[in-house]
């Protein structure tokens, strides 16, 4: 499942730098998760960066994209094409 950031977010910009998949940029007002590109970390960390690093908890799952492990670690290989990912 991918993240969605909540209209909690203040816009300190915290999670965008930790997204090794380029997934979060600065929206109109707050930032904004693509939910083709997030992987929940998988591929790269043991769990989601955006959540460990927002300071007010605007990082939530996003029900509206409930994927598998494996659909997580084939979207990273997409995103990462011969990469070997360090997290699964």
């Amino acid at each position: 499942m991918a993240y969605k950031i909540t209209e909690e977010c203040i816009s300190c910009g915290a999670c965008e730098a930790e997204c090794k998949n380029e997934a979060i940029s600065e929206g109109e007002e707050i930032y904004v998760i693509d939910p083709d590109k997030c992987t929940e970390c998988v591929g790269n960390f043991e769990s989601p960066k955006c959540v460990e690093v927002c300071p007010v908890d605007a990082a939530v799952p996003d029900p509206e994209h409930v994927e598998s492990q494996e659909e997580l670690l084939a979207k990273w290989h997409r995103l990462h094409p011969g990469e070997t990912p360090t997290s699964t």
